[in-house]
């Protein structure tokens, strides 16, 4: 077949031409470099009618903004790399950022890094995924890597260096609901843990979680800026950071150690961030037992000031280490651990003691908008939480069951099952 003559075209529309090889090709408009000039894809098909079909494909890619740029073609261990560290870095949290950097590290880039990103496949990230749980991975670990890969492949397809997100369309593990229901503490239990911590220092911090479930974070980062003990309320504004730390010692002369055991070790990262959400920016009451106990608890810091001298730490922190600073996430946790067992009171996590006091507040008859703004949720999201955290004592099923039995067959012959009950028993 003779080789067809190329006409000339208007700027924008697609050249298509028989070639000397035997094939067809074409040159399809797809946008502009970076340096301004003009961006042509060149594909080239055994027919007409392959061609055709091809040219369709692309233009509707140019058209909807989703086709791949031209330049380097990005591999899915360079994306994601330049995704975590020069995207995502600067808009998110800190802790959400660890999140994202070690399942990035950890799971992603060895198991799908050598991929071209415009080539990833559902089935890629589902057999990472099977993988990882072969390895030991739980599934919540899995989900965590899943959740980071659809927000980087999701921002590549907003950016045009990729077609679509493989990870939206990929399946992850079901994550099993715990077998176990969180039982908070009851009355009793809280009552011990009362008189234990008044044995000790920062005794109202643990008070604050289990009466008005405070989250750790949001108690280690109280200042007293923020306490009103006339008007006997405080305001939530800022979370305490876990500490991360970076090597201090010279690279000629490295101590050998990991960062946080270095003997120079400096902080890499600030001490408390600003809550984000208008939710977790809140005032919260104080009971008047807890004012008498934050009043007593900042006579006994200004005497340790004191006795420290030059050796304080000025930080104006509510709750701080014995030379001041504020108190470590890590330490913390461990100290919740020893009232545990000093109080004889059953193991559990810190994070209980929430779950604790919003059981507590619905068993008060609080209404469910004064309970959200004390635990601090979101209206979008509060019927959810308060279904997380509001726990259902047998006692209070048991005195439901008394009322229904009243209603129903009434006080007295209530009464008489009541009797012929125990008897069969």
């Amino acid at each position: 077949m003779a080789e067809k003559k190329r006409t000339r075209r208007a700027n924008g529309e697609t050249a298509v031409y028989f070639g000397k090889d035997g094939r067809w090709h074409a040159r399809v408009p797809m946008g502009y470099k970076d340096n301004g000039e003009p961006y042509r894809r060149h594909i080239t098909r055994p027919t007409e009618d392959l061609l055709a079909e091809e040219v369709k494909r692309l233009e509707k890619q140019r058209d909807q903004g989703t086709a791949q740029q031209p330049g380097k073609l990005w591999t899915v261990e360079r994306w994601l790399w330049h995704w975590v560290e020069n995207i995502a870095k600067d808009v998110v949290s800190e802790n959400t950022y660890d999140g994202y950097e070690v399942a990035v590290r950890v799971h992603l880039v060895p198991g799908i890094g050598k991929h071209r990103i415009d080539r990833l496949e559902p089935e890629h990230l589902e057999s990472l995924y099977r993988r990882m749980q072969k390895n030991g991975s739980k599934p919540a670990t899995a989900h965590q890597a899943h959740r980071t890969a659809r927000t980087a492949f999701g921002e590549a397809v907003r950016r045009g260096h990729a077609a679509k997100n493989a990870a939206a369309l990929a399946k992850p593990p079901r994550v099993e609901e715990p077998e176990k229901e969180i039982e908070p503490y009851s009355v009793e239990e809280v009552q011990s843990l009362l008189l234990e911590v008044n044995k000790r220092r920062n005794s109202a911090r643990w008070m604050l979680a289990l009466a008005l479930g405070l989250r750790q974070g949001e108690t280690l980062g109280l200042r007293w800026v923020d306490v009103d003990l006339d008007q006997e309320y405080l305001k939530l504004r800022r979370n305490r950071l876990r500490p991360k730390y970076e090597h201090g010692c010279k690279e000629a002369e490295p101590c050998g150690r990991k960062a946080g055991y270095c003997p120079d070790r400096k902080q890499a990262r600030r001490e408390t961030k600003n809550t984000k959400s208008r939710a977790g920016r809140r005032a919260v009451p104080l009971p008047g037992p807890l004012v008498v106990m934050l009043r007593a608890h900042r006579e006994v810091q200004a005497r340790e000031r004191k006795t420290a001298g030059n050796l304080w730490t000025e930080s104006d922190y509510v709750f701080t280490k014995p030379l001041g600073g504020p108190l470590s996430p890590n330490t913390d946790y461990h100290d919740w651990k020893k009232l545990l067992g000093d109080a004889g009171v059953r193991d559990g996590r810190l994070h209980d003691a929430r779950h604790t006091a919003a059981t507590v507040l619905m068993l008060l008859g609080v209404p469910d908008r004064v309970i959200d703004q004390i635990m601090g949720w979101e209206a979008g999201t509060s019927a959810r939480m308060r279904a997380r955290y509001l726990h259902v004592p047998d006692a209070m099923l048991k005195d439901v069951a008394r009322k229904l039995a009243e209603a129903i067959w009434g006080p007295s012959l209530n009464g008489t099952v009541d009797k012929d009950q125990n008897n069969e028993g």
